[in-house]
């Protein structure tokens, strides 16, 4: 199996798992525990993945990307045959207790946009490292479609109905683990270790403009992402808005991943990163003018807050894998990550206190905001562009 393919068969397979997982744990629980506690598995499979990110970028510098990849979808295999028994054992505190592992293979499929890069020459490494970010759509797509079938399979077999897309997402991730323990060994070898004045620092210019950058983005499309169907159920709209209106926000974000790879490519990271930023804003206008157009209006924002941050990630995701020194990036890259996805969980809790504050609008001044915050820090790193261009940061 050639390398680009065995990863983006685990990112699609790793994405398929978390998306049918998620869904089906917060079913269960609002079975079990009621709507409240509804969000507590995704919550806890952010923070595994921020814990796994973390991980993952330290030990990808000491024994390589390969490794790495095959322990962090073999603890998500681990995870979901836990959150299996959970559920066949009726005890929703198992359940839960699998969602973290699930999270660090979620981590691994975010380390292989960075491997997909090393692969590339150096003037496409944005568009292999988005090819991996597009690799999204698939879960985007069969993630939700897995669980009815799935479901009628196990009653089939006299289990109980949600427990067949938590096996299902289980025999997916091992998929994941099959393709990429056929990643040649040595693929993406450990670096040798930087001297201790050269080691990573998130004060670094080439490493705090992604890193706030990214983290804006997370916080802008998470808390508007998270309160849109809230906000159109309580204006009378059915499942079906909803479910239209938040494929919209996921073609945005995955979709169109190909051609931020190319922008980055040709006009470079900050560059992207500015279009995203930009893209961003004009998402959180549109929501705040249109809070009740469910026609036109709110599926254009998240249309745009999902390209907005697509953008983000992508350039910000190249100019870690272009501009550092190899002994550096993988820390960093596992750094940046984990500061992302613990946005996410900070994001999803607090955009319902705004809510219930000052309701959609508020959630969408907002996260415009909060995209629109690390300009501050981008625009004052730009006086020391300078010397940091020469050095290759575009």
């Amino acid at each position: 199996m050639k390398p680009m393919f065995a990863l983006f068969m685990g990112v699609a397979c790793l994405s398929t798992a978390v998306v049918g997982l998620s869904t089906t744990a917060a079913l269960i629980v609002v079975e079990h525990a009621g709507a409240a506690w509804s969000g507590l598995p995704n919550a806890v499979l952010v923070l595994g993945s921020a814990v796994g990110s973390l991980s993952s970028g330290a030990l990808a510098a000491r024994f390589g990307r390969r490794l790495v990849l095959v322990l962090m979808y073999g603890a998500a295999v681990a995870g979901a045959l836990i959150s299996f028994a959970g559920v066949l054992g009726d005890s929703v505190l198992a359940l839960v207790a699998g969602m973290p592992l699930i999270g660090f293979g979620n981590s691994g499929a975010q380390l292989s946009r960075y491997t997909a890069a090393d692969l590339a020459p150096e003037h496409r490494k944005g568009f292999a490292l988005s090819t991996m970010v597009w690799a999204g759509t698939v879960g985007a797509i069969a993630g939700p479609a897995l669980i009815a079938p799935a479901a009628a399979r196990a009653e089939a077999a006299e289990l109980p109905a949600l427990s067949g897309p938590i096996a299902a997402g289980a025999f997916v991730v091992a998929i994941a683990v099959v393709a990429v323990v056929t990643l040649p060994r040595s693929l993406a070898a450990p670096a040798e270790r930087a001297p201790r004045r050269e080691r990573m620092s998130v004060r670094n210019p080439v490493i705090l403009g992604p890193l706030v950058a990214m983290v804006g983005a997370q916080l802008a499309m998470v808390a508007v992402m998270t309160m849109t169907p809230v906000q159109l159920h309580e204006h009378g709209q059915g499942l079906d808005v909803v479910g239209w209106v938040l494929s919209a926000h996921l073609i945005g974000m995955f979709a169109l991943a190909p051609l931020s790879g190319w922008i980055t490519d040709r006009w470079g990271g900050r560059a992207t990163i500015f279009g995203g930023i930009g893209t961003l804003t004009v998402a959180a206008v549109t929501a705040i003018g249109a809070p009740d157009s469910h026609h036109v209006g709110i599926p254009v924002a998240m249309f745009l807050l999902g390209y907005g941050w697509n953008l983000v990630f992508v350039g910000g995701s190249g100019m870690l894998s272009r501009d550092l020194p190899p002994a550096q990036r993988a820390r960093a890259q596992g750094t940046v990550d984990a500061f992302v996805w613990g946005t996410s969980a900070a994001a999803s809790l607090l955009a319902g206190q705004l809510f219930g504050l000052g309701g959609y609008v508020l959630v969408a001044v907002a996260g415009g905001l909060c995209a629109l915050a690390p300009l501050a820090v981008i625009g004052r790193r730009a006086g020391v562009a300078g010397p940091v261009e020469k050095a290759g940061l575009r």
